[in-house]
């Protein structure tokens, strides 16, 4: 048994927003088992829902990878999953500022591929991921926006980097046209952008998402220095 492979470390991110008040957002840190090799490996930020949000790091633990490490999965990722405070959204913009410091800040203090960063997160966190994407465009080789949506003025802030989104056909919480719209407007204009949409999920379309190894290999198969070259 790896019993430090399934490790999630608590930490806190304190940072400056640009008003140059501290903020902090508590995360998690999972180490794989191959943390101790020499190479540098892929890093997956995490965003979750609005249900999530405060300071309590249970909560955090509730759905997506960091329930799936808990559970014993062994992803292929040092995986980092913040908190958003209360009564606060991922897609306003200080948070997507504090979103891309914390990325750069773990890119620093651990030996991570920069070139091999992802992005994913479910519903509030998927808006949050569209936006981060957008605002960051050279942060993360690829994206996984778990029935979320997105500015559509965005779109081409979007367009460089690949993603991957999914959605129930029937969501009564975030409707499947906000996936539908943003991928089809990146789309037109040659932008990477795929949805796949399921039957019978209602909102939660992120547990059979992050349940499908496919997604991961999906994601490992970009690369931010690759992309450049296109």
């Amino acid at each position: 048994m790896q019993t430090v492979s399934k490790r999630q470390d608590e930490h806190e991110f304190v940072w400056l927003d640009s008003q140059g008040r501290k903020r902090s957002f508590p995360f998690l840190c999972y180490q794989p088992s191959e943390f101790q090799a020499e190479t540098k490996l892929p890093l997956l930020v995490f965003l979750h829902g609005a249900g999530e949000r405060g300071v309590d790091f249970q909560l955090l633990r509730k759905h997506g990878p960091p329930k799936l490490i808990d559970q014993g999965e062994d992803l292929p990722f040092v995986v980092v999953s913040p908190q958003c405070p209360l009564d606060q959204w991922w897609a306003m913009r200080e948070n997507v500022d504090g979103l891309a410091q914390l990325t750069q800040h773990v890119q620093s203090e651990y030996p991570i591929d920069s070139g091999r960063t992802y992005l994913t997160g479910m519903s509030m966190g998927g808006y949050g991921t569209w936006a981060t994407a957008a605002a960051y465009p050279d942060l993360f080789a690829a994206i996984i926006p778990i029935c979320g949506g997105a500015d559509l003025a965005t779109a081409a802030d979007l367009k460089p980097t690949p993603a991957w989104a999914f959605h129930g056909r029937d969501d009564e919480i975030v409707p499947v046209t906000r996936s539908e719209e943003i991928v089809n407007e990146v789309s037109k204009i040659g932008g990477d952008a795929r949805l796949t949409i399921y039957d019978n999920v209602q909102h939660d379309s992120w547990s059979v998402t992050y349940a499908n190894r496919d997604i991961y290999d999906w994601l490992l198969s970009h690369e931010i220095r690759n992309r450049r070259k296109a």
